[in-house]
Order: structure tokens, then sequence, then C-alpha cells
């Protein structure tokens, strides 16, 4: 019977702990825009610290405790339901780099596309999406976004 080295071990001990972290942030923005797309306000921002900082790509000045998001999301909303367009959002090529104070910095692409009746899907946006993700409460939360545009570049 062969033993791994003690290096070995604890390497794959360590990829297999970064895996489940990896697969937990996943999870939380596969429910995060899924709650967004369905317009779920109030949950939506409750994946957000109180105090967290939102820097989207329009507006001059970040957005500032989940009270802002809120009012921020609704505004957009506001103007979607104005045009008829029912946005959905798609996360991938995610990078996860664990933090030594426990939180994660992500960096991820995002796509914001139209779900029309018929007719296809046209993408709105390209975006990279970065964050930074702290636990709360026994959960992810975001205490920081960065939404860049690639449009806007």
């Amino acid at each position: 019977m062969s033993v791994d080295p003690p290096d070995t071990a604890e390497r794959t001990l360590r990829s297999r702990e970064f895996a489940v972290l990896y697969a937990q942030v996943q999870q939380f923005y596969g429910d995060q825009m899924r709650i967004l797309d369905a317009h779920g306000t109030e949950r939506w921002t409750g994946t957000f610290t109180d105090d967290a900082v939102l820097v989207p790509p329009s507006p001059s000045e970040p957005v500032r405790a989940r009270a802002g998001v809120v009012r921020y999301l609704r505004a957009g909303a506001e103007r979607l339901r104005r045009t008829g367009g029912r946005p959905a959002h798609w996360v991938g090529m995610l990078d996860v780099r664990p933090q030594e104070d426990g939180s994660l910095h992500t960096r991820c692409s995002a796509l914001v596309y139209a779900t029309p009746g018929a007719g296809g899907s046209p993408v709105l946006y390209v975006c990279v999406m970065e964050d930074v993700l702290v636990r709360t409460r026994g959960t992810w939360r975001t205490a920081y976004r960065r939404v860049v545009r690639d449009d806007l570049r």
C-alpha cells in the first residue's frame, strides 16, 4: 500500500476544499441571477451586505448600502418595463480567489440578454463583474460589486 507524501495529501485536501468552495460560489451566482431575473428586488438585495457598495457601469457615483441598491434596481426595472424588455442574466468564466481574511475576490463574465416572446434572445450587454463576497449569517453575500460593460470601456 502506498501512502501519499504529506505535501501531496495536503494539496489534495486543499484542492477538494477549493472545489467545494467554487461550487458554492457558482450556486450563489446562479441563485442571485435567477432572483434578479424573477424581479425579486427585496430577495436579490438580501444577497448583499447591509453596507454593500455597487459600482454599476452607468451612474457616475457608486450605489451605497442595501437601500441604495434597492432604489437603483427598482429604477432599472422601471426603465425596462417602459421598453417592454425582459432581461435575463448568465454568469460564466468564474475566477474565485480566497483571501486571508476569509473573503472571496471573484471575477466573471456576465451576459445580459433579452427574452422576447419570439425571434431569439439578443445579447444586450457583455459585462465583467468583480465582487468581494463575505460570509454573513451563514451564507455568502456581496459586499462590493463593480460591473464594467464592454461597450463602455
